[in-house]
């Protein structure tokens, strides 16, 4: 059995592997990186990785969960304060989500653009995981009070498009985060004003 020593050896490989990956898949998709760019960019030899991941799927999923894990919890750090208001939490969760795309993680940037169809050999897996993570903003918006034929499926899928988006033409200093999930919350709230209106006769 390894010693603690030894035992921190290998976490700390396994870490500079899971980094390196994150990069790699960012840089040039999972199909564009092989095994050999990973063991290349750690140092290692291409058959080592194989003694902390079975194949190249496995250590996407690996990613893949740290990601997840790492908006997960800064998605429900961000709703451990939020006012009890339903609009005030979506858009507390909101900017949590877009300051971990906007901040530069890899990781987070993995979950956004690497698409279960993909890596078929791991599509099940992260789908899972994908699905776990968007429960939290399925709640949200089941309790925002919007009228009954609202679909609700189709504004939370429209503004988590619109977050994962956002990486592609956002230009650090011209807004925020916070700045951006204001005005997407905004924008979902006068449209839903607005069909209130439009059913009132208003």
């Amino acid at each position: 059995m390894p010693n603690t020593a030894s035992r921190t050896r290998i976490n700390n490989r396994r870490d500079q592997v899971l980094d390196a990956a994150a990069e790699l898949f960012v840089e040039k998709g999972f199909r564009g990186t092989s095994t050999r760019d990973i063991a290349k960019a750690t140092g290692m030899l291409p058959g080592s990785l194989y003694y902390h991941f079975s194949s190249k799927e496995d250590l996407l999923v690996a990613v893949f969960e740290e990601g997840v894990q790492r908006i997960s919890e800064c998605v429900d750090a961000a709703l451990g304060g939020a006012a009890p208001d339903p609009w005030v939490r979506l858009q507390k969760a909101s900017e949590a989500h877009l300051s971990m795309l906007l901040g530069g993680s890899n990781y987070a940037h993995v979950v956004v653009r690497i698409l279960p169809l993909d890596a078929p050999g791991a599509k099940q897996s992260l789908v899972v995981l994908r699905n776990d993570y968007e429960a939290r903003f399925i709640a949200l918006f089941d309790a925002l009070p919007l009228e009954a034929d609202t679909d609700r499926s189709i504004l939370r899928l429209m503004l988590i498009g619109a977050m994962n988006h956002a990486p592609i033409w956002y230009h650090k200093g011209r807004d925020t985060p916070k700045g951006l999930a204001e005005k997407f919350i905004t924008t979902l709230r006068c449209a839903h004003s607005s069909k209130l209106n439009i059913h009132s006769g208003g």
